[in-house]
């Protein structure tokens, strides 16, 4: 996500991409994901299933 900068990876980071990308299961995505929002690592955006995560540049 930082290689393709804010706007080169379309609609963010969603739990199934980051399934499909890391292939994990869906509870270790999500946990995952709420992890590194809670770091400060990603900022969420949308809420419910259509819940995506931007990178926190600042």
């Amino acid at each position: 996500m930082l290689e393709e900068g804010p706007k080169g990876f379309e609609g963010g980071m969603s739990t199934k991409k980051y399934i499909a990308l890391t292939r994990t299961s869906k509870a270790t995505a999500t946990r995952d994901l709420q992890d590194l929002v809670k770091k400060g690592a990603f900022i969420p955006f949308g809420g419910g299933r259509s819940t995506r995560y931007e990178v926190n540049l600042g």
